[in-house]
């Protein structure tokens, strides 16, 4: 590999600087704005260039919200975070984002871990849980890319779930902490080795993401983004040339095939965001030193001698890793110290990382969650680290390692746009009339649901007809209830109607859900019958009718927003139809009839102007669009795991399965990856 750097001609090939300029967002589309997105479009970008801080895009189901976003971003041409509520619709947005930028910067920063258990203590049952957790390596690299992106370029669309808020360490820092290389800089071997173990690059023989190996010349490094390797050539203590080999695939990579090109400079950022800085270590560690012999004092003073012997024990060894190696397992606890903030300052988060540039867009998908959930992030946190630090488990700065407040959030971000089919009162207020634009229109043609009240005597043999009805027409049907007994009950009821039928609760498994769903699509199933059926991003274009008892009951599972929501899931098909069993008419109930109402006759308006006749979105449901556990067998990968056999072939199942949950995750197929890890479970009480 080294003739492939040292047979580049310097005469015939142009040396590549690391710092780059990039065009600023393009986008990408065969498609252009029609029905209510250039007026969307046209409003978001005029309040965003007057001034405006807070705007709201009410935009109903299937009506683009996603590609009038875009236009803004390309129109305004700023660093843009994208926050949704989970794993699953971020990376919906993550995938069109991308396919809208091809050109530009798009990444994904949502929670690393596979599965994560929180440091915790019980105290009635004297039980410490431990803090247990799986990083997902694949995510981890997407995350340095996120931030390394936001340190280096303009361009840069970031989709990320709450996580964002969550503590990740000092930007400045993280800048300081890498190292910038240079051609002709000199720097012998044993320095390069040093920087790159003082970085958290281990030395490996196998090249992985964060590791390095080494000749007595050469050095190949994997940042953490894993997606290229450098190579350092020195020579006579200075860096004679350097390559890199960009775009590639680590598990499938011949590294004998690398094709390197030549740069003059680059920056290898740190393999972990947690690295004490050295010149300001000796200063931290004396700090939490500091606080633990004062916290000890004060736990002794309080006849708690167990809590302070467990707490000395259990901080110096983590004092003498971060001495030793600058980092230990839960360093994060210490980041007060280790940033040099103070205690009760906020922490640094992906926000901090967003402020690096002079301005940013946030945009804030299906609002109406996702700001709850920013807000009850700090909350659960405080508690559980509260009673650890009482107990003697941490010291009392690690209270400050923590999600940021409601309030520190909206200091951090500028200009935002909340994007949902059905905006709180909070966004509303917010925004105002001035930053309130409606995108109520379907490109397709299709309508907001016709609703029918019905009364509560003999609704269940009404509903039973009309069920039949839409059955006659190869259709399907929801029904809501209010409880999971109601839902059972009513399920086993329509059975012995002869009706195909299913319920889900949340004492149902999510996988077993997924599996639900799925059936229902390809008709094995003709009705389900749930608590809570109102599921954003649900694409069921089969469902044309949605039956909601106890209609009249005000309350979270019948208010007017949850009530749009659930109508909205019969917006995908020409018949959607709502039949709400009530005795009488609530305000929410008024409120989603009137505002469906007044969607539906724009709609109508739209289609009549444009003479279009609405049809029924068509999905494909294919084979691989299925869970695994759809099929009456658990198969998967090719292997019938409800088939025992010896356990070195089970074996080789679980590491063939385990490959098939990292091509998922790397495709961003969550919910793929939990149905082959539920199959794993099972293949394991086997043997």
């Amino acid at each position: 590999m080294s003739e492939l750097i040292a047979g580049i001609s310097e005469s015939t090939e142009k040396a590549v600087s690391a710092k780059l300029t990039f065009a600023m967002f393009k986008l990408t589309s065969k498609f252009k704005p029609t029905g209510d997105q250039p007026q969307a479009v046209e409003k978001l970008v005029a309040g965003l260039k007057s001034g405006l801080k807070h705007q709201t895009l009410l935009g109903v189901t299937g009506s683009g919200k996603t590609f009038t976003i875009a236009n803004v971003i390309a129109e305004i041409k700023k660093p843009t975070l994208v926050i949704s509520p989970n794993k699953t619709l971020a990376a919906q947005l993550y995938q069109e984002f991308k396919e809208f930028f091809p050109q530009n910067s798009v990444h994904y920063f949502v929670s690393y871990y596979d599965y994560y258990q929180p440091e915790a203590y019980i105290p009635h049952t004297k039980t410490y849980i431990e803090k247990d957790s799986r990083i997902n390596e694949e995510i981890d690299k997407l995350r340095h890319a996120a931030t390394q992106a936001l340190l280096t370029r303009d361009d840069v669309i970031v989709v990320a779930s709450v996580s964002c808020i969550y503590n990740l360490g000092s930007p400045e820092e993280y800048k300081k902490m890498s190292l910038e290389v240079s051609e002709g800089q000199k720097m012998t071997g044993a320095e390069l080795h040093k920087n790159l173990i003082r970085l958290q690059y281990a030395q490996d023989i196998e090249l992985k993401r964060g590791k390095f190996r080494k000749t007595s010349e050469e050095f190949e490094i994997v940042p953490a983004t894993g997606d290229r390797v450098i190579k350092i050539k020195i020579l006579n203590n200075k860096i004679k040339r350097m390559g890199v080999a960009e775009n590639i695939d680590l598990e499938a990579l011949d590294f004998g095939d690398l094709k390197y090109h030549r740069v003059v400079e680059t920056k290898i950022f740190p393999a972990k965001y947690w690295i004490a800085p050295q010149n300001k270590l000796s200063i931290a560690l004396s700090n939490i030193k500091t606080e633990l012999d004062k916290h000890i004092k004060k736990l002794k003073k309080d006849g708690r001698s167990e809590e302070a012997w467990r707490l000395k024990e259990r901080t110096e060894l983590d004092l003498e890793m971060i001495k030793q190696t600058g980092y230990c397992h839960g360093i994060e606890n210490y980041s007060c110290h280790l940033d040099f903030r103070n205690p009760g300052d906020p922490p640094y988060t992906m926000l901090d990382f967003f402020k690096t540039k002079k301005d940013f867009l946030t945009i804030i998908d299906e609002s109406h969650i996702t700001i709850p959930q920013v807000r009850g992030m700090f909350h659960g946190d405080h508690s559980r680290k509260s009673t650890l630090i009482e107990h003697g488990f941490r010291l009392p700065s690690a209270i400050d390692n923590r999600p940021l407040r409601f309030d520190e959030f909206s200091e951090r971000i500028n200009q935002v746009i909340y994007v949902s089919a059905t905006p709180k009162t909070f966004e509303l207020k917010k925004s105002g009339k001035k930053g309130l634009a409606e995108q109520l229109v379907r490109p397709t043609g299709l309508l907001d649901p016709t609703i029918e009240v019905f009364p509560t005597e003999g609704q269940i043999p009404h509903l039973v007809s009309e069920i039949r009805k839409r059955v006659a027409k190869k259709q399907r049907v929801l029904v809501t209830t209010l409880t999971k007994r109601m839902a059972e009950d009513l399920a086993e009821y329509l059975a012995d109607e002869k009706i195909k039928v299913n319920y889900i609760h949340s004492e149902i498994k999510t996988l077993k859900r997924l599996e639900i769903i799925h059936d229902l699509r390809l008709g094995n199933y003709d009705v389900i019958v749930g608590v809570n059926l109102l599921r954003e991003g649900l694409d069921l274009p089969e469902v044309s009718l949605i039956a909601i008892l106890d209609a009249d009951k005000e309350g979270f599972l019948r208010n007017a927003t949850t009530l749009i929501q659930t109508m909205g899931r019969a917006a995908r098909n020409v018949d959607g139809h709502i039949l709400m069993y009530a005795d009488k008419k609530t305000k929410s109930m008024e409120a989603a009839t009137k505002e469906t109402f007044r969607r539906r006759k724009i709609q109508e308006k739209y289609n009549f102007k444009n003479k279009i006749t609405p049809t029924t979105i068509y999905k494909n449901i294919t084979k691989s669009d299925l869970p695994a556990s759809a099929t009456p067998k658990m198969v998967y990968a090719g292997y019938d795991l409800s088939k025992s056999s010896d356990s070195v072939s089970n074996k080789n199942k679980l590491a063939e399965l385990q490959k098939e949950i990292s091509k998922a995750i790397k495709n961003l197929e969550f919910e793929k990856a939990m149905v082959i890890r539920e199959q794993m479970k099972e293949l394991k009480k086997l043997f």
